[in-house]
């Protein structure tokens, strides 16, 4: 669907995870998709900095079954040092290994969902960064369109996690009807679902901050950046130049903080749009 910024994709899998925040060592999945989620499924199909996506709705098509199992995690972590170091002198890096009773891995259990369907419902917008002549709302919308009815994606989509594969297809036409032809087309009723979640993680981006944009500059850009430090500067260290370094990028720079919502689901539907729910952030309480 296109209706003026809006755009509906339909996705589905075998198997989904949304985890939990709270749960510090198992993973617990949420019952249905997050808005975060539903976020990442569409950067992974079409993103640039010039826009953003504001998660409208999650609509419920099948809510999946709970299963159970155990897989082998690892339990460090590789830190900067150890890459630089293995990209100066290999043999001296010791590898992660998992799996197989390795000290480095562990089993862990984890409660997920089983065979899940949603329809996925955006608004699109454009940042401050889509200042050319060529970078226009309509031109980012055809992108994506075109982009989802051919099954293209810069990396596969997952279903909250990397491993659990997410198909998807572009929906024509309203949401609310695209449930109900599906729901028919399954044999079940398309407000069979009615549940209060509670509190549910909304981001780790506050979506009002995304809409900055952040973006590389561009090799010229630098260039010219470049070219405006003082000429005295530009034959000493880099040390003594370090106040007059060309800047490197433009927008906002955000910082990952979890923000969460009470989420609600009526007539198979999660109304998750932040301008119709509340927000609450660790700093700011809520807006």
């Amino acid at each position: 669907m296109k209706t003026n910024s809006h755009i509906t994709l339909r996705v589905w899998g075998d198997f989904a995870c949304f985890t939990r925040p709270e749960m510090k060592v198992e993973r617990v999945s949420y019952p249905v998709m997050t808005p975060s989620a539903a976020r990442g499924i569409l950067e992974a199909i079409f993103w640039e900095p010039q826009m953003f996506y504001l998660i409208e709705a999650i609509r419920v098509v099948k809510k999946g079954r709970w299963f159970s199992f155990r897989r082998n995690e690892v339990i460090k972590v590789i830190s900067l040092d150890s890459a630089r170091t293995w990209m100066r002198e290999p043999d001296k890096v010791t590898p992660i290994q998992a799996g197989g009773g390795a000290d480095d891995g562990t089993q862990r259990n984890m409660l997920a969902l089983q065979d899940v369907e949603y329809l996925i419902t955006a608004e699109v917008r454009t940042t401050p960064l889509a200042n050319r002549p060529e970078d226009t709302l309509a031109k980012y919308l055809g992108e994506i369109e075109r982009r989802a009815r051919q099954g293209k994606c810069f990396h596969r989509p997952g279903l909250g996690m990397r491993e659990f594969a997410a198909d998807f297809e572009w929906v024509d036409g309203d949401p609310d009807a695209a449930l109900t032809r599906r729901a028919a087309e399954l044999c079940q009723c398309p407000e069979q679902f009615n549940e209060d979640l509670g509190l549910m993680l909304y981001d780790v981006f506050d979506p009002r901050e995304r809409s900055a944009g952040f973006r590389w500059l561009r090799a010229e850009e630098i260039s010219d950046s470049e070219s405006q430090i003082p000429n005295p500067l530009r034959g000493r260290p880099r040390a003594s130049r370090r106040t007059a370094e060309p800047v490197r990028w433009t927008g906002k720079l955000i910082k990952p903080q979890p923000a969460f919502f009470h989420a609600r689901i009526e007539k198979s539907k999660l109304d998750c749009h932040p301008d119709r729910v509340q927000i609450l952030t660790p700093t700011t309480g809520g807006h």
